[in-house]
């Protein structure tokens, strides 16, 4: 094994006892400005990095550690990591009584203050020399919220991808049998019209047409499903959405009068610019305020409200409905689930599909017996172009 090389500062150090007053003056200095300069460095880092001692208790810990968990310079410092992360130290089981078995370990974990964030932990240990006192682990900590949050929509996109391509290939199938019924009521229909008039001819005459109506509603209910759940890129275009919205409250004013519901909408005309797709954005809201219709009793109320911040336009629907149970909530954009008597269970996982692509994203609150709110969320114009010219 080759020898262990000595810096010059350590070769000052051995001759602590010996220097006189100046050259210890100029060593503190030195040894102040070098302390300075690996504070700096570390502080530079996006990555949070503590030293903590074999019992959990931090030494040192630099300005991102702080930031990602939450305290302040003279709070984390004494602290002890078990208490931040309870369950590391179970994890670590017996080996930080052995020497010999010392783990480097990986973790992640959910930290809810000062905000929601996932946190990777690599923890290594490493032996100081005799000036140290003892072992200790480096703790490196990185936030992967980011990387978490697209990993899970990239997953939830590709299920959503398969789920509406077979919707879309059993629709189709059905297709051609309607179109056989179809031919088949015709051919029928010719035949009844060459026989003698007769009580129980005009009979099978209204039956058939009823059949033909009905065959011609189903068929109009898969080209409207085939047209509303088949991925398309999005054609975007400059879009003002309170003039999308009204367009849709005038199309489907006359149901929401039928149902007796009173439709409040707080949405100013210099709300910001979208780029974003019409057509699909009218389904978008169609969607939302067909559910809201369905959630809600006679005398029932949709409110709708919108407001802009430097990055985002905001549109909120809520209902004065019956509400979803929490445990409902979070299946909500599942494929085929649905809380409605004859639903789908596609609707707002089509919605949530359009929103990705435009790059928004929509959240759903819902309290039972009070109602539910469904916010959507749209980058604003102006903010789409400063992100292409960075």
């Amino acid at each position: 094994m080759p020898p262990k090389k000595h810096s010059s500062l350590d070769r000052v150090l051995g001759r602590l006892d010996r220097l006189d007053s100046v050259n210890l003056t100029n060593l503190v200095q030195r040894l102040a400005k070098e302390r300075g300069l690996f504070e700096d460095i570390f502080n530079a880092l996006q990555e949070g990095v503590l030293v903590v001692t074999i019992d959990g208790e931090i030494e040192y810990a630099n300005a991102a550690a702080h930031h990602l968990i939450g305290l302040g310079d003279d709070e984390l410092v004494g602290e002890i990591l078990w208490r931040l992360v309870p369950g590391l130290e179970p994890s670590l089981d017996a080996s930080l009584d052995d020497e010999a078995t010392m783990p480097v370990m990986t973790r992640e974990f959910e930290l809810t203050y000062p905000e929601p964030r996932t946190v990777r932990l690599y923890m290594v240990p490493f032996h100081g020399d005799h000036h140290s006192g003892g072992r200790r682990f480096a703790v490196i900590l990185s936030d992967i919220t980011r990387d978490k949050q697209s990993t899970e929509e990239r997953i939830e996109n590709e299920r959503t991808s398969s789920v509406l391509l077979l919707a879309a290939g059993v629709a189709h199938e059905l297709g051609n049998p309607l179109n056989s019924l179809t031919i088949h009521l015709q051919l029928i229909n010719r035949k009844l019209k060459k026989l003698k008039a007769s009580k129980e001819i005009d009979s099978v005459a209204d039956s058939i047409r009823i059949c033909e109506g009905e065959v011609q509603r189903l068929d109009g209910i898969i080209s409207n499903f085939l047209e509303a759940i088949r991925p398309q890129t999005p054609d975007l275009a400059a879009t003002k959405l309170t003039e999308v919205l009204g367009e849709v409250l005038s199309f489907q004013q006359h149901e929401l009068e039928d149902r007796g519901v009173q439709v409040e909408a707080e949405t100013p005309d210099d709300l910001p610019i979208v780029m974003a797709d019409r057509n699909q954005v009218k389904q978008v809201f169609f969607n939302l305020i067909k559910n809201a219709m369905e959630a809600m009793q006679p005398g029932g109320e949709l409110h709708i409200k919108s407001r802009a911040d430097d990055e985002m336009v905001y549109l909120a629907f809520g209902d004065s409905g019956e509400g979803i149970k929490q445990e409902e909530l979070t299946r909500l954009f599942q494929p085929y689930h649905t809380t409605k008597e004859g639903g789908n269970g596609l609707g707002l996982m089509v919605v949530q599909r359009i929103m990705r692509e435009h790059g928004g994203q929509i959240g759903v609150e819902s309290k039972e017996g009070v109602g539910t709110v469904v916010t959507l969320q749209f980058p604003r114009k102006d903010r789409r172009v400063r992100m292409l010219k960075n």
